[in-house]
């Protein structure tokens, strides 16, 4: 309702500071003076993190009430000043805001100088290894850096630099945490026949991103297929290569262990 309040009221102390308590977008309608006021916008931000773009300049570069508004959003770092989004402290609690879960898209508005500081963003990916793609292209080439992200959140991996989708050690901790991360790696390492067994051990469907030779391999196929000890995993033999699908014998085996294999099998 502060929108449509006489400029007088706009510029009331008491009813502004009413208004931002019950919306803390009415902070937007207030007068200049009052979102320079940090007792007001302190106020709006308790309620709504983001409530801070509509603060003064000088305000968003205040560190106390910078920190309030990334406490309760994390995103609201985007509105920060230039140095506040420099600040690790500051950083930290955007990337912190949600006790369950961490911001990682606040780190999108953290300065170049912070994406590029190693310890920091070492800490990140280990609370969250999809923050490896806010990283400064130089860590994304950071083998310690990026292991330890892809160790975190496997699908991480697509955000490492080419040279290191195609190291082997650094594709092997991805595809054991999840086998459909292959399709990140390197051409040659998706056909690299142990690298390939890891992936399918964990996820069957994994099959789909090895390269054409191994999906007509009868073991990699097999074990992609029996990567459920519980269950069989007919789907991947979706991606078996065609020959595979003619071949009685595989077949044969497939279908005894699940009927519906038959869809899989040749006309």
């Amino acid at each position: 309702a502060l929108e449509y309040a006489s400029v007088q009221l706009q510029g009331d102390r008491g009813v502004v500071l009413e208004a931002v308590a019950q919306n803390a977008d009415a902070l937007k309608h207030a007068s200049e003076q009052l979102r320079a006021d940090r007792d007001v916008v302190l106020r709006a931000v308790q309620q709504k993190g983001d409530a801070l773009k509509h603060a003064s300049e000088q305000l968003r570069g205040d560190r106390d009430v910078v920190l309030e508004a990334v406490s309760q959003n994390g995103d609201a770092l985007e509105h920060a000043s230039v140095q506040l989004r420099g600040d690790r402290g500051v950083v930290w609690k955007a990337c912190s805001s949600d006790e369950f879960d961490f911001c990682v898209s606040a780190l999108e508005h953290a300065s170049d100088e912070l994406k590029r500081d190693r310890g920091f963003m070492l800490e990140a990916v280990k609370q969250d290894g999809s923050a490896l793609e806010y990283a400064s292209v130089q860590l994304q080439g950071d083998r310690g850096v990026v292991l330890e992200a892809v160790a975190q959140n496997a699908d991480a991996l697509k955000h490492a630099s080419e040279q290191l989708r195609a190291d082997r050690d650094v594709v092997l901790r991805a595809v054991q945490q999840k086998g459909d991360a292959l399709k990140h790696a390197s051409e040659q390492l998706r056909g690299d026949r142990d690298v390939v067994l890891e992936a399918v051990s964990q996820n069957g469907d994994a099959l789909e991103h090895a390269s054409v030779q191994l999906r007509g391999d009868r073991g990699v196929v097999w074990k992609a297929c029996s990567s459920d000890e519980f269950d069989f995993c007919v789907s991947a033999l979706e991606h078996a290569s065609d020959e595979l699908k003619r071949d009685r014998g595989f077949m044969l085996e497939a279908v005894k262990q699940d009927g519906s294999a038959l869809e899989y099998a040749s006309v």
